[in-house]
């Protein structure tokens, strides 16, 4: 690959991606453009204008981005439409923000004239490769420079030695081996690596930072209502919020209740097992809600259908192929499932846990008339259901028939 001209790098202000911002300077001599996206992870972000600037960033090439209410409306959403769950468990924190990221690194390269895109992610993880499939997508001419890959800093005491070397300050907690990593947005928190390794050790309590333990949450259950619209949620106890709003607003009720705890050991892309601790408080109340809604307003065959290729949906999107034709077609079958998905939802939370005991809408399919135990008033007549299950029962019978003649 020859050597880029100017970069933008997706740029955290820690360690790893200031130590990644120097050498893209010292290695290409390249011009860098930072791009920090606030996504909701719930650190002050300027810092990171300060440290760029002191490595040598103009200011006019410093992005910072408040990006939360795309993220959850043109992502999260989206996602949640199709109740997405990688591996039967996991709401796809992660994996759901990269895409975004990347649009946005394509577009600040797209405005300063950039040729090339970085990040931080190390060659071991699926990271690397949903930012590199989504640039792709986005602009085939882009070139994607991926450090972890290339240099020869491969374990953290070369990594501080190269910070020292070239003055970039180092908290003194970075010194030592940190207990574990995080990565952290509106959606999620994720922590994996060190004393999470094994996963036949219990996760310490101290890896746990957006929820309470479940049996430290409060006694007495809490009831709230979710409101959706088109199979979007518009609003929490009758009042209307935006899409990033609700999401922060279900994380503090999930915070509450220590709800959306997982300790999960997942396939990663690249072809090995990781442990991963999850938090997902708000995503969780979310899920359940959606999914409440859904079994009065969608048909049996709509709702069947979209839950067969759940699977499929979440990991593409796991994979890193949110911009592939697939997930767009996938995508399109899903919202066109939800034009009726409007209705309310009550749900009880306690303790870890979230429960739907009701749910209400001008759409819904469900009919009591039909499976009242009471007087249907002949809404139903069970005689039909007789010659239903003899035609139905006739393969089975068939089969059983052969089976005896030949056995």
């Amino acid at each position: 690959m020859s050597a880029p001209k100017k970069v933008v790098l997706a740029y955290s202000g820690g360690l790893d991606t200031s130590i990644i911002l120097k050498w893209l300077q010292t290695e290409y001599g390249c011009e860098v453009v930072t791009f920090t996206a606030d996504l909701g992870q719930g650190e002050e972000l300027e810092p990171a204008r300060a440290k760029a600037e002191m490595l040598g960033i103009k200011p006019e090439n410093i992005y910072i981005e408040d990006i939360r209410e795309e993220f959850v409306r043109d992502y999260v959403f989206p996602m949640f439409r199709g109740n997405a769950v990688y591996e039967g468990l996991y709401l796809l924190g992660t994996s759901i923000a990269r895409p975004l990221i990347s649009k946005r690194l394509v577009e600040i390269a797209h405005a300063t004239g950039a040729d090339a895109v970085a990040h931080g992610a190390t060659g071991k993880g699926n990271d690397q490769v949903r930012f590199e499939l989504s640039v792709a997508a986005l602009d085939p001419d882009i070139k994607c420079i991926a450090p972890w890959r290339e240099w020869d800093l491969n374990s953290r005491t070369s990594l501080l030695d190269f910070a020292e070397k070239n003055q970039i300050p180092i908290a003194k907690d970075k010194r030592g081996e940190a207990p574990f990593s995080v990565d952290a947005n509106l959606l999620h928190t994720s922590s994996e690596g060190k004393v999470l390794e094994d996963p036949a050790e219990n996760a310490p309590d101290y890896v746990y930072q957006r929820t309470n333990h479940p049996e430290d949450a409060p006694d007495q259950a809490e009831i709230i209502e979710i409101t959706f619209e088109k199979g979007d949620a518009v609003a929490i106890n009758g009042e209307a919020m935006s899409a990033a709003t609700i999401l922060t607003k279900l994380n503090e009720y999930g915070r509450v209740h220590g709800i959306g705890r997982l300790d999960f050991v997942e396939n990663r892309f690249v072809g090995m097992k990781s442990r991963g601790i999850y938090e997902t408080p708000g995503g969780t109340i979310l899920l359940e809600a959606h999914r409440g809604i859904e079994q009065i307003t969608l048909d049996s065959g709509a709702g069947h259908l979209k839950d067969s290729i759940m699977p499929r949906y979440a990991e593409l999107i796991y994979n890193g192929f949110w911009f592939s034709p697939e997930r767009d077609m996938i995508q399109a079958l899903i919202d066109k499932s939800q034009e009726h998905v409007t209705g309310t939802v009550r749900l009880k939370l306690y303790k870890g846990s979230v429960r739907t005991i009701g749910r209400w809408s001008d759409y819904s399919l469900y009919s009591e008339a039909h499976v009242t135990f009471e007087d249907d008033a002949g809404a139903y007549d069970q005689k039909d259901a007789e010659g239903f299950i003899t035609l139905n029962a006739l393969r089975l019978r068939l089969l059983a028939a052969r089976d005896r003649r030949l056995g």
